[in-house]
């Protein structure tokens, strides 16, 4: 019986691997096929996998995205703006930030920052995705005041901006309570919001990460007051750092939750934790990231949990590398996230995959796997449907690869 690690794993037809599976996997594997919500126990099970049960994970996984969206992989033309590196904080996962008196300390003018949306626009962009560290001296009104500033200036562009931490501390710095802000950074322009700060929703877990950020609740509070008042968001989570399992699926369970009260959430987006230049990882409190296995499991265990609720499940090919966001697709995930244009915030904590990628490449990336590549929205609106190659299709000059040190030699770690 084949196996994750054996070169020839896609081969397998989900039947076969269903088969071959022990009959506690494949019972819960058949739950999720019949469309019945796994629990929490169910996915602690499925998060055990090895050998043939985690092929027949994998391979269920797949065959739930085919069915739910065929085999189109999706992406957005977009640009990622970071208009300030300078923040309070102090997240030990985090090799971003730095002091307001560090050399290469910035904080971008507005004019700057337009300057890069109305740049992105020419490139194709139809949106921008804007986040930024937290100043000490931040003025309250700068959020709005800089998404009137680029809605002025671009008022079809759709700007996705401002984490639920950065959210909370524009309610902090403006003294407005949560609703009324939010309504507030609508009006000035605001299509949707990243559901990152997220990490991992245990309040214990992120205690360790970072004991200055939001508390769960916070977090929970900002993004179903979004959905209400009709900003949708993305929604994440960080694995591969100090987290086992057992918080992988609460986290999903509680999206799932959210999910179904709001419906709000346009995508479920599973981000590696980038080690290597991160003092949560120097001071030995973090694994050094996840195995090639364990990133196949956990877009797996996103669609199988999320299956029915949150229909995309997105690969961050900054984190992944292309081969392992390749891969991940063919495991479940459906939609290869943007071309960026600029990337800096895994750049910082040691990611080496690159900080952006043409939609060419993307489409011609998506060929290698037999799937037809959709440009989409923000919000998953099709853009186009390229059906057939066209001569902008060029795989990247140098495919990037996973190095070693995120290779399978730490499968016996887990995660």
């Amino acid at each position: 019986m084949l196996t994750i690690k054996d070169p020839r794993w896609q081969e397998i037809s989900w039947e076969q691997a269903l088969r071959a599976a022990s009959p506690t996997v494949a019972n819960i594997l058949e739950s999720a096929l019949a469309a019945k919500d796994l629990n929490f126990d169910d996915g602690l099970a499925l998060c055990a996998a090895t050998d043939g049960d985690l092929l027949a994970v994998v391979k269920i996984a797949n065959e739930l995205r085919r069915r739910a969206v065929g085999d189109r992989i999706t992406y957005v033309v977009n640009r990622n703006i970071n208009f300030t590196n300078v923040c309070i904080v102090g997240c030990a996962f985090c090799g971003f930030s730095r002091g307001p008196r560090s050399a290469d300390a910035y904080f971008h003018s507005t004019e700057s920052l337009v300057a890069k949306s109305v740049e992105a626009v020419g490139l194709g962009a139809s949106e921008v995705c804007i986040q930024g560290g937290l100043p000490r001296d931040l003025d309250g009104s700068y959020y709005a005041s800089l998404l009137r500033a680029i809605k002025s200036r671009l008022p079809d562009l759709h700007v996705h901006a401002y984490s639920p931490m950065e959210i909370v501390y524009g309610v902090e710095k403006t003294g407005m309570d949560l609703r009324q802000y939010l309504r507030t950074l609508k009006v000035a322009g605001l299509g949707s919001i990243p559901g990152t700060a997220a990490e991992i929703l245990d309040d214990k877990v992120r205690e360790m990460l970072s004991p200055n950020k939001l508390k769960v609740r916070q977090w929970i509070d900002v993004i179903r007051t979004a959905h209400e008042l009709g900003i949708p968001s993305t929604s994440t989570m960080m694995y591969g750092h100090a987290e086992m399992p057992e918080h992988w699926v609460r986290h999903l369970l509680l999206l799932r939750e959210i999910q179904m009260d709001t419906g709000g959430f346009t995508e479920f987006v599973p981000l590696g934790f980038i080690h290597s230049q991160t003092r949560l990882y120097r001071t030995g409190r973090a694994r050094a990231g996840s195995s090639f296995t364990g990133h196949l499991l956990v877009h797996a265990l996103a669609r199988l949990l999320l299956n029915g609720h949150i229909k995309n499940i997105q690969v961050s090919w900054v984190k992944l590398g292309f081969d392992a966001a390749l891969a991940c697709l063919e495991a479940g995930a459906n939609d290869f996230g943007g071309t960026l244009m600029e990337e800096s915030i895994s750049k910082a904590a040691g990611a080496n995959f690159g900080e952006s990628v043409s939609a060419g490449e993307l489409r011609a990336l998506i060929r290698t796997i037999g799937r037809v590549p959709v440009e989409r929205t923000t919000t998953y609106k099709i853009r186009r449907v390229f059906e057939h190659a066209d001569a902008g299709e060029l795989l990247p000059l140098q495919r990037l690869t996973m190095p070693a040190e995120n290779s399978m030699v730490r499968d016996e770690m887990g995660y």
